[in-house]
């Protein structure tokens, strides 16, 4: 078993981001608590760089080891590091437990050291027909960061 953290902090956004896999072929389960969002939905994802030292523009783009276009968590066509949205209730609180299949904390592609981050806007998920859809989502500014790290 390997689990991992990010605490993740912004300017309003803060939250938490654990991971677990209990073997390399096992999924990743990932929990998320936030606090501080605008309510609605906020772009969630996995970033190449574990690098925040220009705020969150250092992390790069979305983890992508593949060099798939952006997708939908649950898509066939997607980054690794596509998780999708968080949806924030009416007091900016947002949580999320899923199970992501791409994602490795075990092998060489893990993704211990490189960074979360939770975005202003609602990931279109590849489909909103805009430039930077097949990129990011369209999912706007980047509003809080962490670095995913061994926990025990």
């Amino acid at each position: 078993m390997v689990n991992a953290i990010a605490v993740l902090k912004g300017a309003n956004v803060s939250g938490v981001v654990k991971f677990s896999q209990t073997s390399e072929e096992a999924p990743v389960v990932v929990e998320a608590s936030f606090t501080g969002l605008t309510p609605g939905k906020h772009g969630f994802h996995i970033h190449e760089f574990g690098d925040n030292t220009n705020g969150c523009i250092s992390a790069g783009p979305h983890y992508n080891p593949h060099g798939k276009t952006h997708g939908a968590p649950e898509a066939a066509v997607r980054h690794a590091g596509d998780l999708g949205n968080l949806t924030a209730n009416a007091s900016g609180e947002a949580t999320l437990k899923v199970e992501d299949s791409q994602l490795k904390l075990i092998g060489p592609l893990s993704i211990i050291g490189r960074t979360v981050i939770v975005h202003a806007d609602e990931d279109d998920l590849g489909l909103g027909g805009v430039e930077l859809s097949l990129t990011t989502g369209n999912a706007g500014d980047r509003l809080a960061c962490g670095v995913i790290g061994v926990t025990k």
